[in-house]
């Protein structure tokens, strides 16, 4: 890497891992400053391939805000959304640049079937778009 204050090469005399990414502590070969630098790893944008074909940016609080509509009045903690959707996007991640929404949808359902029966079904009946009492008995078959 080059020298930020004379452009020449620099050699690396620490290095650490931080929140922040991979620390390095460098020093010019010639003008003998140091200064620090921190290397992350870029992180790919998800897009979202909605039913009809659209395709827009992914977004935690979307999913965030769903959770959260779901678990009103039940007790689930913030932190424990917050979790759960931390868990979605890592595993989205590792699916590839675009997801279906399918996909999101059973994976927020399977989340919450575990963490609470009323909000998975409050979620599914949204998500699934139950029109009748033989939709909401064939979700309550899920729960058992």
């Amino acid at each position: 890497m080059k020298c930020i204050f004379c452009g020449l090469e620099t050699h690396v005399t620490d290095k650490r891992e931080s929140p922040d990414g991979t620390r390095r502590r460098r020093e010019c070969l010639k003008c003998k400053k140091r200064f620090t630098t921190y290397e992350k790893a870029e992180q790919g944008n998800i897009i979202v391939v909605k039913k009809d074909g659209r395709r827009e940016a992914f977004s935690k609080e979307k999913i965030k805000n769903g959770i959260i509509r779901a678990c009103e009045k039940r007790p689930v903690s913030i932190e424990k959304i917050d979790e759960i959707v931390e868990e979605i996007e890592e595993n989205l991640k590792k699916k590839g640049k675009e997801v279906k929404t399918e996909i999101i949808g059973r994976m927020v359902m399977n989340k919450l079937k575990k963490l609470d029966d009323v909000a998975f079904i409050r979620f599914a009946s949204v998500y699934m778009n139950f029109n009748d009492l033989k939709d909401f008995k064939k979700a309550m078959k899920e729960v058992d």
